[in-house]
Parts: structure tokens; C-alpha cells; sequence
């Protein structure tokens, strides 16, 4: 027997007669809201919290009793898993005898792409298991491939090492198993795939810090190529190194244009085929990841969201997931600038369950050699990120973020990125309207915390081209402000700010006795009596953190010393030990 749960659609709780009757016994305002109507579809966990607030008892009580209420709605059935064919060649065919392009140079950190020409009858996609085994002394890698077309068949991989490398390939189909190859890598100055270093931060596998200073642009790449080309202009002269970015496109607000390409093609009854895969689209957005990777830029890659409810691409069979995900991750894992983030408010996706979420992130964590960062992002309910395959946070969240930062720190011993802290703009939606200065004391209060926030901007257009969703260009007051905070943070010790002990009314962030900043956010003290850390000496800098000026104080400093401050509001004090 099926049973309602905490993430089953509040509409579904409603028509059903003896759960609707424990909403109303619990909870009997909560039916006169409003916004109950507008958000049915939503799930009943995360619409609860909305109402009643985060701390309402009532929350946890209408759950527990609502889970013993069978839920009525028919259960469809499940789409069989395809396995490879072990027939696809017969045995006449002679093993390992395709043809098999292999790069002669290659360089540290850039894909080394081998490609091998073979059959293409029947449905290769799903009938064909490809990929190798690279090896460079006891270096060993096992990569799977993709097929792309027209009987070619990829295996891409990042060498993680220069020398020389060799490989073996294995699959279903004989003339492409136990084709045998070789490569030299050459020793190069790129900085290599991000990863978690320290618990809390991130550095590029040469030891290069990252500091992410992220934006959001969900749909850009299911845009004309115009639009395209102003986002990535728009891109180069902005501070941002990372871009949260959707695979599939979105139908939401002030996005309502249909994609030319989707990861799958349609059947001739315009439903999808899951089985294939539409290579022309993955190859468009690899040009772009490219693109990317050649300004700097990380890409956030939201695999699944909510708001694709005019196409279901989000909405298919488990058996269909897998098989998107396991030739994304194939596809796509030995770009260098890439990062995964399983889905974009996971709560909305009411098809989904926690057990599937863990399902497809190891699925991704099996296939990636490389073992990018992978994360997942929340609607209201946060995800438990003490999941074995999560490398860090990735939370949206909006107030009271210097105490949620601390906590969700101490909670999970991961890296924090606040990914979803708002938007600068002037949209009718209280998410899309905030001011340059807010989105940027955010920022500081995220920082100062140890944690790293995500830019969004959301100005609104007569044609509809905003930011956040489509790209285009950007308007806000807030970039420079943030690509000066970037800066500040990286003339700390190891280019990070942790979490120091602050002050009731104002917060501290640095590396102990060797670097703090005290941040004042909208708060505009006219002095502040400083107590600089035991054993410190020294020198004193004013900020102001809008306008983007530092001041210096006269001497080295030791003990309680007066600093004089401007009585503004987003004033910062930066202590440096001399």
C-alpha cells in the first residue's frame, strides 16, 4: 500500500477525504490561505513550513498522521531497464578490428578524446556497452564512452598526469573490444578540475585556490545564438567563475520560447524517445562549456529542475534517468571546468525521492573519473549533506545567513555555497527584487562565515531577456562590489576567510591572527573600540565595502585601539598582521 508522504503534492493530500480531515483538525486556518491555492502543486512538507513557519509543531504532527493515509492515485508502471546487446556483431566479426582515432600529443589537464568507427545498426545508444581502461604505470582510470553518431563511438578522458599513457577498450560489440592504444601527455600550465580542499574550501588540482564567485543564468544555452554570444561577452567582463546552468530548458516566468534542440529526440507521436539521445544538442553545449572553460568558468550543471512542466523531460521513467545521467556523465566528466548539481529546488520534483536522488548522484560519482564537485539544491527543505556523494552545500537560503552559515558548517564539515541567495532586480516577486547593496551585504555575511554565495540578477525587459534565465547583459550595481570582496578574500592567507569569533553586532572573518575582517552590514557605527587578537600586530585598514575605497589607519596596532569610522552603513575594518 502506497502512503502520502512529506513530499507528496499538497492537492493529492486534499482530495483525498481523511488526510484533508487532518488538515483541517491540526491545522484548520491553514485552508483559508491563499497561498494553498496558488501552490497545490507543491509538496506538502515544504507548502507547510511556507505557511505555518519553519518552527511550527503542526509541521511534523500533519506529516507523521498524513503518512498513514493511503494515497489513491494510480502508480505507474515502470519502465524494464535495457541491458546491452551481446549479440550486436556476430561472431565472425573479428575482435578488436574497428578503426580507432588517438590523438598523438595531448596535455595535462585537457580531454584526450579516442574515437573508434563501428556498426550502427539497431540502436547503438543502448545496445552497445563501450568505454577503456587507461593506465600510466600504476595510474589506472576506467572510463566508459558514448556513442555520437553515425557509428562513432567516444571515450573521452582527463589525464590526470603527463607521460605516457595507454589504454584498452572493452565492449559488447567485438569489433570495438581489445582495440589496444597509446598517447604521450605533455606537462602543461593548466590549473586542472576543481575539488574540496580543507573541508571548507576549494582549490584547482595544482593547488591553485579557487574562491567561487558564482551567477546563475539557468536557460542561456537553450537560447538563439545571438543571445548566446551577449552572454558569454557579458561573462567576460564580469568577475564570475562559476555559471548555474540548466540541461534541460525552462518554462517558467518570463521564459516561454521553445528550445531548437533537447537532449532527446521526439518520436513520430511527438512523446520522447529516451532511448536516444540527440547528439547535435550535446554537441551545441559542449561548444558552449568550451566557451567557458576559456574565460574561466566553471559550469554549474543542473541536471534536472521542476519548471519543465511543458515538456516532462524532468518526468520520465527511472530507468529513462539512468540512462540521460549515465551519458551526461560520460559525455560530459572530462571537462576540466564542469560541476554537477543533481537538480535545481529537488523538493518540487514530486517524482522523485530521496532514495532516487542518491541513486542517480552515485550513478554520476561511478562514471566520473575525474570526481568533480556534485551537490544538490533545495525549494525550502534542505538537503541532509552528510550524503557520502555530496562534496559540499548547495543551499538556497536568504536570511539571517551569518547564523546559517555557522550552523550549517558545523552540521555537515562541508563546503557552503549559499547558491540561491537572491536576486538583484525590480520584478513583481519579492525573490527578484532586491537592491545591489542587500545582494551585497549577503555577500559579506556569507563570506565572512567561511561559506561563498551566487550571484542572480533579475532586471526586467520588454523582451523578456533577463539574467537569471536567459542571459544576455547584465545591469546590476552589485559586480564590482563582488569582484572587490573577491579580491579582499584572496589577499587572505590561502585565499579564504573562515569563521572567527564576532561580536554580537558585528561580524568577523579571516585566519585567526594573521588576517580578520569586521563587517558592519547596514549597521553605521561612527567608532569601534577594536580588541585585536592575542599575539597580533597590526595594521588597520577602513572599507567601505560600497564604494569600494580603503583607508588606511596610521601605525601598528596591538590591544584595544579606537577606529574611526564614517558613520555609513557597509563599513568593514580589515586587520593584517604586520
Amino acid at each position: 500500500m502506497a502512503t502520502f508522504d512529506a513530499h507528496s503534492p499538497v492537492s493529492a493530500v486534499l482530495e483525498a477525504p481523511e488526510s484533508r480531515a487532518i488538515l483541517e483538525e491540526v491545522a484548520p486556518d491553514l485552508l483559508d490561505s491563499p497561498v494553498v491555492n496558488q501552490l497545490a502543486a507543491f509538496p506538502l512538507r515544504g507548502l507547510l513550513r511556507l505557511v505555518l513557519g519553519d518552527e511550527d509543531p503542526r509541521v511534523p504532527t500533519i506529516v507523521d498522521r498524513v503518512s498513514l493515509v493511503e494515497d489513491p492515485r494510480p502508480v505507474e508502471a515502470e519502465e524494464s531497464p535495457i541491458a546491452p546487446d551481446s549479440a550486436y556483431e556476430p561472431e565472425s566479426v573479428e575482435r578488436g578490428s574497428a578503426l580507432v582515432d588517438v590523438p598523438r600529443e595531448a596535455e595535462r589537464y585537457l580531454p584526450v578524446e579516442v574515437t573508434a568507427y563501428g556498426p550502427s545498426h539497431g540502436n547503438p545508444f543502448v545496445d552497445v556497452e563501450f568505454g577503456a581502461e587507461f593506465r600510466s604505470g600504476d595510474q589506472r582510470a576506467a572510463v566508459g564512452g558514448f556513442y555520437d553518431g553515425d557509428g562513432r563511438y567516444v571515450i573521452r578522458f582527463l589525464p590526470p598526469t603527463a607521460g605516457s599513457w595507454e589504454f584498452t577498450t572493452r565492449s559488447t560489440a567485438r569489433s570495438l573490444d581489445g582495440v589496444k592504444g597509446q598517447f604521450e601527455v605533455a606537462e602543461s600550465e593548466r590549473r586542472g578540475p576543481v575539488g574540496v580542499v580543507d573541508d571548507y574550501h576549494f582549490a584547482h588540482a595544482d593547488g591553485t585556490p579557487f574562491i567561487p564567485l558564482g551567477t546563475t543564468s539557468y536557460a542561456w544555452t537553450h537560447q538563439d545564438e545571438e543571445l548566446q554570444e551577449r552572454t558569454l561577452a557579458a561573462l567576460a567582463s564580469a568577475p564570475f567563475n562559476k555559471l548555474r546552468m540548466c540541461l534541460f530548458p525552462k518554462d517558467y516566468l518570463y521564459n516561454a520560447n521553445d528550445p531548437e534542440r533537447y537532449v532527446w529526440p521526439r518520436k513520430a507521436d511527438g512523446t520522447w524517445d529516451t532511448t536516444r539521445f540527440d547528439v547535435e544538442y550535446w554537441r551545441r553545449l559542449e561548444r558552449r562549456l568550451r566557451d567557458l572553460g576559456e574565460l574561466g568558468i566553471e559550469a554549474d550543471l543542473i541536471v534536472f529542475h521542476p519548471y519543465d512542466d511543458r515538456w516532462g523531460l524532468s518526468h520520465q521513467s527511472r530507468a529513462a534517468d539512468d540512462r540521460y545521467v549515465r551519458y551526461m556523465a560520460r559525455r560530459l566528466g572530462a571537462f576540466p571546468n564542469v560541476w554537477w548539481s543533481m537538480a535545481n529546488e529537488y523538493d518540487l520534483l514530486l517524482n522523485k525521492r530521496p532514495s532516487d536522488w542518491d541513486r542517480l548522484a552515485n550513478l554520476i560519482r561511478s562514471e566520473d573519473h575525474v570526481g568533480h564537485p556534485i551537490s544538490i539544491h533545495n525549494w525550502f527543505d534542505l538537503w541532509d549533506y552528510s550524503s557520502d556523494w555530496a562534496t559540499h552545500c548547495s543551499i538556497q537560503h536568504g536570511e539571517q545567513l551569518s547564523k546559517r552559515v555557522d550552523q550549517w558548517r558545523r552540521q555537515w564539515g562541508k563546503p557552503v555555497l549559499v547558491d540561491e541567495a537572491g536576486y538583484e532586480g525590480d520584478l513583481d516577486q519579492g525573490w527578484g527584487n532586491l537592491t545591489g547593496e542587500e545582494m551585497v551585504r549577503r555577500f559579506w555575511e556569507v563570506s565572512l562565515r567561511g561559506g561563498y554565495a551566487t550571484h542572480g540578477e533579475t532586471f526586467y525587459r520588454e523582451d523578456e531577456v533577463i539574467w537569471w534565465s536567459k542571459g544576455g547583459d547584465l545591469r546590476g550595481e552589485s559586480l564590482a562590489r563582488l569582484d572587490f570582496l573577491k579580491q579582499l578574500i584572496a589577499e587572505a592567507p590561502a585565499s579564504r576567510l573562515d569563521p572567527l569569533p564576532s561580536d554580537f553586532d558585528a561580524i568577523w572573518g579571516g585566519a585567526a591572527d594573521r588576517y580578520c575582517l569586521i563587517y558592519f552590514g547596514d549597521h553605521r557605527p561612527r567608532f569601534r573600540d577594536v580588541v585585536i587578537p592575542p599575539g597580533m600586530a597590526a595594521e588597520i585598514d577602513v572599507i567601505d565595502t560600497w564604494n569600494m575605497t580603503i583607508e588606511p589607519q596610521p601605525g601598528v596596532h596591538s590591544g584595544t585601539v579606537r577606529v574611526q569610522l564614517p558613520a555609513r552603513p557597509y563599513t568593514a575594518i580589515r586587520l593584517r598582521g604586520a
